[in-house]
């Protein structure tokens, strides 16, 4: 069970409250000690530390410099197969599956054949291809003829007409015939078989057919081929992190089933919408993949580089609660140390950026602090 944190504002005012109250005892145990050696208030509103007060080993100060803050978010992911280089294989007509060539798992090449079907829709295609090339031969030697006829005065003008615009109808019969065969296979048969060959070179990645299948829903795939010489790496990127990513950003990969090994890569792309069931947004990484070692649905772990600029950070522990305020105790001369209200941006670990209250140099109370904090 993931245990949340409490609000920077609550942790802090907790801290400071749980040792104002120690600080009460301890004045209370031993106020003529505390008398001596502990903090003075001087007339411009800064405290002082004496020189035997036993605070000054218990403060810690640090001077400010810009730190480069979190370079790299390491968020969860997975190998997945590029969606352009999935191929399912659809018949465009019903028929009865003659034979299948390929099992899963099986590498092709580009142009081998894959399985056949048989088809009546395909013999008939098969058919009016054919009746329309020899319509098309027919109509071609009537035109000659009428030309002839008319070039020796025998025949009228609308003859030829007529045989031109027979001609017409016959070559775009034949187009059509050709178009419909060609888009239903690549070489058919006179028998009406209808052949797959695969599109690409690549591997099968599921045959869901056997043969004397009688197929009858041809929205339903008979096979899947998948190219796998690229994949990609998805990174899900978490709803509060999205405003720092961005296409053309440099990424690591590292996979727990390849110890050892990191895969660089860029961004390409980043999906437009957050996903409802996880709130999260997938940014997509291609990886050369000449070797097929990366297999899809493998997890992975996406490193991304960020390009945030060098802010000024202090820790956590600097940060005091003073009337709903965030402030730190900065020292202005030796142990002397007055309060400065900041405005804070962000977490970063144990650290937190400042916007302003502060500059470089800034000597701050980074450890100890709440025990300054007694008013």
């Amino acid at each position: 069970m993931m245990l949340l944190r409490p609000p920077l504002s609550l942790r802090v005012l907790r801290t400071s409250f749980f040792l104002v109250a120690f600080g009460a005892g301890y004045e209370l145990a031993g106020s003529a000690a505390w008398a001596v050696s502990g903090i003075v208030h001087e007339k411009d509103g800064s405290l002082s530390v004496p020189e035997a007060s036993p605070l000054r080993g218990q403060l810690e100060i640090t001077p400010l410099k810009m730190t480069a803050p979190r370079d790299t978010l390491s968020v969860p992911g997975s190998i997945v197969a590029e969606p352009s280089r999935v191929i399912p294989i659809f018949t465009p007509v019903t028929g009865r599956v003659a034979s299948v060539s390929v099992v899963p798992g099986q590498h092709v090449r580009r142009g081998q054949e894959l399985l056949t079907v048989l088809s009546g829709d395909m013999a008939q295609a098969s058919t009016d291809e054919t009746k329309a090339r020899a319509g098309l031969v027919q109509a071609r030697a009537a035109m000659e003829r009428a030309q002839e006829v008319k070039q020796a005065g025998g025949a009228a003008t609308k003859d030829v007409e007529a045989a031109r615009a027979a001609l017409q109808q016959a070559e775009a019969e034949d187009r059509r015939a050709q178009a419909r065969l060609a888009s239903l296979s690549d070489k058919t048969q006179a028998d009406g078989t209808l052949v797959f060959r695969a599109p690409v070179d690549g591997v099968v990645g599921s045959v869901s057919t056997a043969p004397g299948v009688n197929v009858t829903d041809i929205t339903a795939p008979l096979m899947s081929m998948e190219d796998l010489a690229e994949v990609w790496a998805v990174a899900d990127i978490a709803e509060a992190d999205v405003d720092d990513i961005h296409v053309g950003q440099s990424v690591a990969i590292t996979l727990p089933a390849r110890d050892g090994l990191v895969f660089p890569g860029q961004i390409a792309t980043i999906e437009p919408d957050l996903h409802l069931e996880t709130r999260r947004l997938r940014a997509m990484i291609p990886l050369p993949n000449p070797d097929e070692d990366l297999k899809p649905n493998m997890f992975a772990n996406v490193a991304i580089q960020l390009r945030q600029p060098a802010g000024l950070m202090v820790p956590q522990s600097a940060l005091l609660m003073n009337n709903d305020r965030v402030t730190v105790f900065v020292e202005t001369s030796p142990w002397v140390f007055q309060r400065r209200v900041v405005t804070i941006s962000y977490d970063e670990g144990e650290d937190t950026e400042v916007l302003s209250g502060l500059k470089v140099g800034d000597r701050v109370v980074t450890r100890g602090g709440v025990l300054l904090n007694d008013d």
